[in-house]
């Protein structure tokens, strides 16, 4: 079984641009080093509807396994990812949200409260939604992401549930 994960990373910001785009740059880099396979990357405003034209192509497209959004989790009134993203999953994950915010505790404090990092399952899609900053991306990607996207991780990954397609 091939381990190279076909992924799509998306930034949200009304304010960066891919060259100014760090988060989404540190996630492409990640994915590369771990053998992955960068399928498409974009950078989209905080609009939901805009966001859920994105994500939704994406999870019908056989060719993105994958999506990683940065950004747009917090509570500002233009932060809309959860909302963009959430009525398009067929499985919340809710361990995936709860762990970050522990493992981001140790880093800002109880500030972590305000993430509202969500991840889940849509169309045998995996899609995970992390606050905007790099450091929570390291965070996400360090902590989680990047053994639960690894086949080989035991006793369990998300990257062997979503190949043969048994969740």
């Amino acid at each position: 079984m091939e381990a190279n994960l076909k992924i799509a990373v998306l930034t949200v910001s009304d304010t960066r641009t891919l060259e100014t785009d760090t988060s989404g740059q540190f996630l492409c880099d990640a994915l590369a080093e771990a053998n992955h396979i960068l399928q498409d990357r974009t950078l989209i405003a905080d609009d939901i509807y805009l966001l859920r034209a994105k994500v939704s192509a994406w999870i019908a497209d056989p060719e993105v396994e994958v999506v990683l959004l940065t950004g747009g989790t917090g509570f500002t009134n233009r932060d809309s990812t959860p909302e963009a993203i959430e009525p398009l999953l067929d499985t919340v994950v809710p361990g995936f949200g709860e762990l970050f915010r522990a493992l981001s505790f140790d880093e800002i404090g109880t500030s972590t409260v305000q993430s509202r990092a969500v991840g889940g399952l849509a169309n045998n899609t995996l899609v995970f939604c992390m606050p905007g900053s790099t450091g929570a991306c390291k965070t996400a990607w360090g902590g989680i992401l990047e053994q639960q996207l690894d086949i080989n991780n035991r006793p369990c990954n998300f990257a062997e549930l979503i190949r043969t397609g048994k969740h």
